[in-house]
C-alpha cells in the first residue's frame, strides 16, 4: 500500500501568528485593490448586455471565433455551447436597447461569418439580459452564500458542539474574503461560473476541516490529559496523509481546467485552485487557533458542560487556557 506522511509529529500549531499576519496582508492588499479598481468585473449575466444564439452546420473552432469577435471589436464576448455540440450563446456587454441589441447581434453575425461563412451558420435567436436581472443574480448569489453558513453552522452545532461550529464559520469566512482578494487582484470576471467556484470553496474547506475536527474529538474522548494544543497538532499530523493525496489529486484537476479549458472555464478553475490552497490554510492556522481561543474564553468542565474557570477539552489536568504547550491560542509561538 502507498504511504506518504505517516507517523509526522509537526508542530503546525506553533507558526499560528506569521500565518495570520501572512494572510490578513494578503486579504488588506486585496481590499485595497477593489477599493482602487472600484469594484469588481461583472459578466454580462449581472451588467446587462446581449445574449445570441447560433447554431452552426459543424462544429466550430471555438478559439477562431472568439478571436474573430474580439478582432471585429465586439465587447469581451463569452461563447459557451448550449445544448448539441454545434449550438452555442454569444454573450456580449453593451447597450440593452432594441437598438443595440440589434447592433451587437448584426457585429456577431458579421464575425462569425468571417470565419464559417454566411452559410455555414443561422442566428437562432437575439435578446437582451437586462440590469433588473443583473440585480437579481447577485442578490441570489449573496443569499446563496448566506444560506450555505446558516445550514453549516446548524450541522457543525448538532455534530460537534458550538464551539467547532463557531471556529469553522470564521475559518470558512476566512476563505470568502481571500478568494474575493484573490479575484480582486487578478481582476477576474465574476460570473456565474465563479460564484459556482467560490460556493465550492466554502464546501471544500469546511469538508477539509471537518476532517480535522471530527479526528480532534476522537483524540479528546481517547486521551483526555492531553492538551488541547497537543491534541489539535495531533490530529492534523493524523490526516496529513489524506490531506496530501486529496489536495493533491483535486489540485491536479483545477489545473488542467486551468490550463486547457479556455476561457469561458478558465475564472472558475483560478477561483478553486487558489480554493484548496486557502481552504487547507483556514482548516489549520484559523479554525484550530480560533478553537483554542474561544476553548480559553468559555472552558468546559470534565462532564463537557460550560464553565469558566473549569476544566477544558484539554482534560481533567490541563486546560487549554493552562495545559502545558496548548497554553492557548493566544500564547506566545515557541
Amino acid at each position: 500500500m502507498f504511504r506518504i506522511l505517516h507517523d509526522t509529529t509537526y508542530d503546525f500549531i506553533r507558526w499560528w501568528r506569521t500565518a495570520a499576519g501572512l494572510t490578513i496582508a494578503f486579504i488588506v492588499i486585496g481590499l485595497v485593490a477593489l477599493a482602487i479598481n472600484r469594484g469588481f468585473v461583472y459578466s454580462v449575466d449581472f451588467t446587462g448586455g446581449t445574449v445570441v444564439q447560433l447554431k452552426f452546420n459543424e462544429p466550430p473552432d471555438v478559439a477562431l471565433l472568439r478571436a474573430s469577435l474580439a478582432a471585429g471589436g465586439v465587447q469581451e464576448p463569452v461563447l459557451q455551447q448550449f445544448g448539441s455540440p454545434t449550438d452555442y450563446l454569444v454573450r456580449v456587454k453593451g447597450d440593452t436597447t432594441s437598438a443595440g441589441v440589434e447592433q451587437a447581434a448584426l457585429a456577431i453575425r458579421d464575425e462569425i461569418a468571417k470565419v464559417v461563412g454566411v452559410e455555414g451558420f443561422s442566428v437562432e435567436r437575439s435578446e437582451v439580459v437586462g440590469a433588473r436581472v443583473g440585480a437579481e443574480l447577485r442578490r441570489g448569489a449573496v443569499l446563496a452564500i448566506l444560506v450555505s453558513f446558516a445550514i453549516t453552522m446548524l450541522y457543525l452545532a448538532w455534530r460537534f458542539e458550538w464551539r467547532f461550529g463557531a471556529a469553522a464559520i470564521i475559518a470558512t469566512a476566512h476563505d470568502i474574503l481571500a478568494t474575493v482578494a484573490f479575484v480582486a487582484m487578478l481582476r477576474l470576471e465574476v460570473s456565474l461560473t465563479v460564484i459556482a467556484g467560490l460556493l465550492t470553496v466554502i464546501g471544500y474547506s469546511l469538508n477539509d476541516t471537518i476532517i480535522i475536527f471530527d479526528r480532534v474529538r476522537e483524540n479528546l474522548r481517547r486521551n483526555r490529559k492531553e492538551s488541547l494544543y497537543d491534541t489539535l497538532n495531533r490530529s492534523v499530523n493524523e490526516t496529513l496523509p489524506r490531506s496530501v493525496l486529496t489536495h493533491a489529486t483535486t489540485l491536479a484537476a483545477t489545473l488542467a481546467l486551468l490550463l486547457f479549458a479556455g476561457e469561458v472555464i478558465r475564472p472558475f478553475a483560478w477561483v478553486m485552485t487558489f480554493g484548496i490552497f486557502t481552504g487547507t490554510f483556514s482548516s489549520i492556522y484559523v479554525a484550530s487557533p480560533i478553537l483554542l481561543y474561544i476553548e480559553r474564553k468559555y472552558p468546559r468542565d470534565r462532564d463537557g458542560k460550560s464553565a469558566r474557570g473549569g476544566r477544558s477539552m484539554a482534560g481533567p489536568a490541563q486546560s487549554a487556557a493552562h495545559g502545558g504547550r496548548g497554553a492557548a491560542a493566544g500564547s506566545t509561538a515557541r
